[in-house]
């Protein structure tokens, strides 16, 4: 299992980087290597993906989300990965996202590119391609302010 942190700092309000988050299906816009995200209901989402000529296919389940916070998941079937992204007001235009992420990566090819930090490498970049989109749109393309309290809660 590995840790992945990124960050990167954007301008645009906590609240506007967060609604954005919430759209998993816009994903594929700025996500290298996710070719279609699913929304199931509140807490689901199925997801296809490739990555070194592999597609894959997973659902995953969010596990606690929290309005310009959090968004926690997990994987429920494929590659085994897990993780969160947080917002941190800076200011009134500027927002911190962290993106935490345990990944466990699955057969050769993720194997090797998790070795060669190309995991990592890839999260950056979609932290950047993430910042070129909401600052350039300078608003979100919707938002959902619902809240999922973490298990045993």
């Amino acid at each position: 299992m590995s840790t992945i942190t990124e960050i990167v700092d954007v301008e645009v309000p906590v609240s506007t980087a967060y609604n954005q988050w919430t759209q998993f299906e816009e994903f594929p816009k700025f996500m290298e290597g996710v070719e279609e995200i699913r929304q199931l209901d509140a807490t689901r989402t199925h997801w296809v993906t490739r990555f070194g000529g592999v597609t894959r296919e997973f659902d995953a389940t969010i596990t606690e989300q929290h309005p310009d916070e959090r968004v926690a998941w997990t994987s429920d079937s494929g590659p085994d990965h897990a993780g969160v992204i947080t917002f941190h007001r800076l200011d009134d235009s500027h927002t911190r996202v962290t993106a935490q992420m345990d990944i466990d990566p699955e057969g050769f090819a993720e194997n090797v590119a998790d070795k060669l930090g190309v995991l990592d490498r890839r999260v950056k970049g979609d932290l950047k391609r993430f910042k070129e989109f909401i600052e350039q749109r300078g608003r979100e393309t919707g938002g959902w302010r619902g809240d999922v309290a973490r298990p045993g809660q």
